[in-house]
């Protein structure tokens, strides 16, 4: 089955084209012919212009590759396989938003070719592939799965801003709903994927296996978290705790932080639903939860007792935050728990600015009514700063530049553990990190 494909006499569709998506779409038309789906017609636009606004794939990439960028769902006829990779996020109330999925299985059921195999690649709770996706396709195809179109899942492995962990180098989990499928799947992002794949025995299990990935991770970051907070009451510097306790081989090399982004401060929200509905309340889990998404709330409540300590007043004062995407040397804000911070600091009546070069500035106000100013002085003097995201192009601003800001002994919260403590000291900062 895999000949026609590797012969280009059948194509691939990717529907999505984000953080994971266009990535996939790109490494699988170095062998594949692709066709790139998604409803954001501007999108579509940038890039058929060599134009990825993500940044994670260059200009030259994107150009050298022959893919058919569409937002016209009737050229997914043409797709003989169809991968899904649309977001799967969380509203409000903490509980999954599938309404991204679903609309994507409902434009795919009504554009479904027999003999197609659907495979889905978004984050999900065990089950949801086939006890949601597969009957809203065979809803809108008029078809049955199983008989007239098969599916399988493979769950993503993209690491936003990581140039190290890529596609290609990651090993690929795949999974279906027969062998058959299972194989040709195997074969398909085989070709691609040159660190191996792992062949799951069930869609539900690799379900599981994505879910778990991250949910391990938040709770690793939010031991240290506990740690970092137990460790400022007893009055010892965490990174020269987690520094010594390193040495050791075995010893996991957590930092703490915020918990941000699409994936580890989501995906576990997903399993834990899934729990609940089934009679178990998880409590590990959701105990991890609850500490990492108050540690905005906690890094605030630390400003205002460094700005105090320092002499300060609280209301009025001048904070500029260093950065806002959820992590460093990216564009992506989703779910960035800076602006916990900069909202909590609001709350007290601080006059708090943020200055991030990597972020869209109209993105930043449509998604969190945050006006970012142009440069850091553009604001000056500060009475404090907030290292919130480890940006390379921070790295460049000597203590020096950063005490220019501010005016008499300003204070520094370093999130990140980014400076030097005594430098910053001797520079005439009031130092606090977590």
């Amino acid at each position: 089955m895999i000949e026609d494909f590797l012969k280009k006499r059948k194509s691939i569709a990717v529907v999505g084209l984000g953080y994971v998506g266009l990535p996939l779409a790109v490494e699988l038309a170095k062998v594949f012919n692709i066709i790139g789906f998604d409803i954001k017609k501007q999108r579509i636009d940038e890039l058929s212009k060599g134009i990825d606004s993500t940044g994670e794939t260059s200009k030259k990439e994107l150009k050298s590759l022959k893919i058919v960028f569409t937002n016209n769902p009737n050229k997914l006829l043409d797709a003989s396989v169809i991968i899904i990779a649309v977001p799967t996020p969380i509203d409000e109330h903490k509980i999954p938003d599938l309404l991204p999925l679903k609309s994507a299985s409902e434009i795919v059921g009504k554009y479904l070719r027999k003999g197609a195999v659907v495979v889905y690649e978004s984050t999900v709770y065990p089950g949801v592939t086939e006890e949601i996706c597969i009957p809203i396709v065979e809803k809108f195809s008029g078809m049955r799965c199983g008989r007239d179109f098969s599916v399988g899942y493979s769950p993503e492995r993209i690491n936003p801003g990581d140039k190290t962990h890529r596609l290609s180098n990651v090993i690929k989990v795949v999974s279906a709903q027969d062998k058959k499928t299972t194989d040709l799947l195997a074969g398909i992002y085989g070709a691609v994927v040159k660190a191996g794949i792992h062949k799951a025995p069930n869609i539900k299990t690799a379900e599981a296996a994505k879910v778990i990935e991250n949910i391990q991770r938040d709770l690793n970051i939010a031991l240290v978290n506990e740690l970092a907070i137990i460790f400022n009451r007893m009055g010892l510097d965490t990174k020269a705790v987690l520094d010594a306790a390193a040495t050791k081989w075995n010893f996991l090399p957590f930092q703490p932080g915020l918990v941000g982004g699409h994936c580890i401060g989501v995906d576990p929200y997903y399993l834990t639903f899934k729990a609940q509905s089934i009679g178990y309340h998880p409590e590990v889990i959701l105990s991890g939860r609850r500490i990492n998404d108050n540690m905005g709330k906690y890094i605030a409540d630390h400003t205002i007792k460094q700005l105090i300590n320092s002499g300060r007043p609280v209301k009025k004062s001048k904070i500029l935050i260093l950065g806002l995407t959820f992590k460093e040397n990216i564009r992506d804000i989703r779910n960035t728990r800076v602006i916990d911070i900069y909202n909590e600091l609001r709350g007290y009546g601080i006059d708090a600015y943020v200055y991030d070069s990597y972020v869209d500035k109209e993105e930043a106000y449509k998604e969190y009514g945050l006006a970012l100013i142009q440069k850091p002085e553009s604001k000056k003097p500060f009475d404090g700063i907030i290292l919130a995201v480890k940006h390379s192009e921070f790295r460049r601003y000597p203590l020096g530049y950063l005490k220019k800001l501010c005016n008499g002994q300003p204070v520094l919260i370093d999130i990140k553990a980014f400076f030097d403590r005594d430098l910053a000291v001797k520079a005439g900062f009031h130092y606090w990190r977590l």
